[in-house]
């Protein structure tokens, strides 16, 4: 992977889940040391000028009445990432962490935050060594503890993960040649603050949901082939009578992907209709596609945007330092809350339909997609499996910014809880996905039942690429490697550029 520059511009999505999950080289360009240098410009003016102003010369929260001084200043940076590095439980994936340290670069590359140039110039570098902080997953109520971990590696405390090694901070830091570094005044409260930390997790979470979107197309089409589907309910002008685009688009991949399957067309007049988990395909994922377009605009928006608390504007000559709540991640907050809730329906529909596939009053074909049943069970409790992830993602679905939370004594009496909100999002993902490999399994033998029939170009690019490295169930068999390495082919590449070979460019 390639060099990625954060200068005048921010990072797009794309590039900073680059950095995070393809580990590509990130550099600072001269605009955005210029806006760094400047920012801090400011910030050392109103030391030197003894200017009240929030947590560069007061304390912090419910603390911000008490004015500091001299020394203090510099030392209030250092504690507050001892104080606010609480985090509890499971350490966050190195990608994730990866994904909030390449957000939190981006954020103070605004020059906003008055942060000491030398905090970004570690932060990259550690990025760039792979040399990632553990951070503990809970504890967020949108910011501060995930940041705080992180700081800390910075200063050389804590624990690090490198090629997979836990190893203390320091210790990675000297292996690198690397120094820890000494935070000047407002630096800690620059690492702590913002929505970073939802804004890194909710990249990851769009990036992940995406392909799964035209994975539930994929795995929905060849459930419609082996549920004997009636192709009208997806035609074009049919559609364009409820024009939303992501039902359109939706329609026009399944077109595709069904085009020339001999399978439709001898079963056309089968039934009237289809039930509605075949037959509202175009409906249901579409409506999730149109909730992934509105999450991609909030989140490069974020990108786009300074969040720290205070801001400074201007130029040391000209200034103002202005307390606000940039901060507050009710944007992305709720935008993840509709994420985890649009792909939670993916996989709910999509159990819909695999369960279908095994039940032989509605499929016609054989109980639980085994041809010699009673001595073997086939599919049965692969169906249980993607009911239990579809249950967990219907609670993790419920909205977390609803909620609310008092903290700091009542200073902060209003929280958008959106760094948890994005964690469950991703853990939504990753069960959707699991659920959508399973109906891929099951559609995949449902079409051992249909020999001799052709299936659509897309679908017989899908039934392919699985087949390669899958075989039928002549008999009942370990599921469990089948299922997680679907998954894992869902998550790569290949699979999906095979298919996307065989349909029209742009589907």
């Amino acid at each position: 992977m390639g060099k990625i520059e954060r200068d005048a511009a921010a990072l797009s999505y794309r590039q900073l889940v680059a950095v995070a999950k393809a580990q590509a080289e990130l550099v600072i360009g001269p605009a955005a040391m210029t806006q760094l240098q400047n920012g801090r410009a400011i910030v050392e003016k109103i030391i030197a000028s003894g200017e009240r102003a929030y947590g560069i010369s007061t304390g912090l929260g419910a603390l911000s009445e008490i004015i500091l001084t001299g020394a203090q200043q510099t030392e209030l940076s250092r504690n507050t990432l001892m104080s606010h590095a609480c985090g509890i439980g499971a350490p966050l994936s190195d990608v994730a962490t990866r994904a909030i340290m390449t957000s939190l670069v981006n954020d103070l590359c605004h020059g906003k935050s008055g942060v000491s140039p030398a905090v970004v110039t570690q932060l990259v570098s550690l990025l760039n060594h792979k040399i990632t902080p553990v951070v503990p997953s809970q504890g967020s109520v949108g910011y501060i503890v995930h940041g705080a971990h992180i700081g800390l590696a910075l200063i050389g405390m804590g624990d690090v993960m490198v090629g997979g090694r836990r190893m203390p901070a320091a210790q990675a830091l000297a292996a690198a040649s690397l120094a820890p570094i000494t935070l000047g005044a407002k630096d800690g409260l620059c690492l702590v603050n913002g929505t970073r930390c939802l804004t890194g997790l909710a990249c990851l979470a769009l990036a992940e949901a995406e392909p799964i979107a035209d994975w539930a197309d994929v795995t929905g089409a060849l459930s419609f082939e082996a549920l004997k589907g009636q192709i009208a309910a997806y035609d074009e002008t049919m559609l364009a009578l409820k024009p939303h685009p992501g039902l359109i688009h939706v329609g026009k991949r399944l077109r595709a992907l069904l085009a020339d399957s001999e399978m439709v067309a001898k079963h056309q007049g089968f039934r009237t209709q289809d039930a509605l988990s075949i037959r509202s395909i175009p409906q249901i994922h579409g409506a999730t596609r149109d909730q992934i377009d509105h999450v991609r605009r909030q989140i490069e928006t974020e990108l786009g945007s300074a969040t720290d608390n205070p801001l400074v504007i201007g130029t040391p000559e000209k200034y103002r330092v202005i307390s606000n709540a940039h901060p507050h991640g009710q944007s992305l907050g709720m935008a993840m809350d509709l994420l985890g809730l649009a792909v939670a329906e993916l996989g709910s529909v999509a159990e819909r339909r695999l369960d279908r596939l095994i039940n032989p009053a509605v499929s016609t074909l054989p109980a639980f997609l085994v041809a010699e049943g009673g001595v073997n069970s086939g599919m049965m409790i692969a169906q249980y499996a993607a009911a239990s992830l579809a249950a967990e993602n219907k609670l993790l679905a419920q909205p977390m910014v609803s909620d609310n939370y008092i903290t700091s004594a009542q200073q902060e009496d209003h929280l958008s809880l959106g760094t948890p909100s994005a964690l469950k999002c991703l853990q939504i993902v990753d069960n959707t996905r699991h659920i959508l490999a399973i109906e891929f399994l099951l559609a995949a033998q449902a079409m051992e039942f249909y020999p001799g029939l052709k299936r659509g170009r897309g679908t017989e690019a899908a039934y392919a690429a699985l087949r390669r490295e899958i075989a039928p169930y002549n008999q009942d068999r370990f599921l469990s490697p089948d299922i997680a390495l679907v998954a894992q082919r869902m998550a790569e590449a290949d699979w999906a550029q095979a298919i996307a070979a065989a349909l029209p460019a742009g589907l």
